[in-house]
Formats: structure tokens, sequence, C-alpha cells
């Protein structure tokens, strides 16, 4: 077997290091001994980017919230859906995700950083949601391992009532909120469907091939 080489370690603000690592061609971003995310699995990475256009179809110059760049897999694929007058606001907290995306995985980023509708902002994605009022068409949060965090505590936050209402208010009529989770989260979904959105609950495969384990995405569309 090819031994895994350890490319990067990055700081994670009020939370333990990500590292990452390579094997072959593949790159895999580690937390202690979670695998949070690889080049190998990113099938649900890239239906949280492609359902969510999907529900914004029609709407001319729509402007999506991604929080957490990650491998870059969901940017990628919205930037292959939306029209040329979209604009994508990324929000990522780890200077060292974006260091790695233009560096050792130069190659998988593809140039979308530089697209001219991304703007990066280094930053915590609760604090531009809960600064923003009917702003965006759609807000996309990939951010620690979903609901039932474990990078940072202080991402638990995003998720809570409050991080939900600052959702809601920052998206515009018809705008969707998408959710991605690496489980189910019965008491999560619960709560989603308290804030007055319309909540679909999907499940996708980690591998784009419809293999591997089985994540979740909730559409939250405010009406």
């Amino acid at each position: 077997m090819t031994p895994r080489e350890l490319i990067g370690v990055a700081e994670v603000p009020g939370g333990a290091p990500l590292r990452l690592f390579r094997r072959g061609g593949d790159f895999m971003i580690v937390l202690e001994r979670n695998e949070l995310m690889s080049t190998r699995m990113h099938g649900s990475e890239v239906a949280l980017g492609t359902m969510a256009c999907d529900r914004l179809a029609g709407r001319t110059k729509p402007h999506m919230l991604i929080g957490g760049y990650g491998m870059g897999f969901t940017l990628r694929a919205v930037l292959g859906r939306l029209p040329a007058d979209a604009a994508v606001t990324v929000v990522e907290l780890v200077p060292g995700i974006i260091d790695w995306a233009r560096g050792a995985m130069a190659a998988v980023t593809d140039g979308c950083l530089d697209d001219r509708r991304v703007t990066l902002t280094m930053g915590d994605v609760a604090d531009a949601i809960g600064q923003a009022t009917s702003a965006y068409d759609a807000i996309l949060l990939d951010v620690d391992n979903g609901p039932d965090g474990l990078t940072r505590a202080a991402n638990d936050g995003i998720y809570s009532k409050q991080g939900l209402a600052d959702a809601k208010r920052a998206l515009r009529p018809g705008g969707v909120l998408a959710v991605w989770s690496a489980a189910p989260d019965p008491a999560f979904e619960r709560l989603l469907g308290r804030t007055g959105l319309t909540v679909e609950t999907v499940r996708v495969r980690a591998r784009e091939n419809g293999k591997g384990a089985a994540h979740v995405i909730w559409f939250a569309t405010k009406g």
C-alpha cells in the first residue's frame, strides 16, 4: 500500500489543528483520527452545490454564500451551474485551508478561487450571516461535520435556533438554506422545521458513483 504522507498542519481558531495528507494522487484532511474530507469521496459535497443550484433555476444575478471552502468541490460544482452574472461569496475560517488550495492542492482547486464570480472572505460564516438581511439567494453550509460538530465548539452556534433565525433573515424571498451533514440528526431536523422554512431532507452517497457512506443534505426554503 502506498504510504500516507503528511503535507501540512493548519491551525483552527478555537479548535484542534487539521492535517493534510497525500497518498498517491489522493488528498485527505484529518482531525485527530477522523478523516473529515478527501478527494476520493466528494459526491455529497458536489450534490450540495448542484442541488442548491437546481433550486435557484431561473433567478437572475443569484448571490450564493458558501460557508466552508473545504476542498472546493461544492464551489466548483456551483460555478459549473450558475450563470455568468452570479456572485458567490466563500467564507473560510482556517487560513491553512486556503494555503493548501493555492499550494499543494492547486491542481485540485483548478483555479476556482480566481473565478471572477467568486469573493473569498476569511472569517466565521456565522458573522457573515448575522450581518446580512435579504442578501442571499442561497446559503450553503458545510461547516465542521454538520450539526454534530467535531472541529470546534463554536460551530454549534450556526446550527442553533438563533443561527437558523439569522440564516432565514439573510435569505431573500424564495431563498434556500442548504445544510450538509455526515449523518442524520433528527433533533436538528426538528429544529430546522420550526424555523418557518419549508424543509426537504435528501440522502446522498459520499462517492459520485453512488457508493460509500450515506450523508444528509437539508434544503430549507424561505417563503
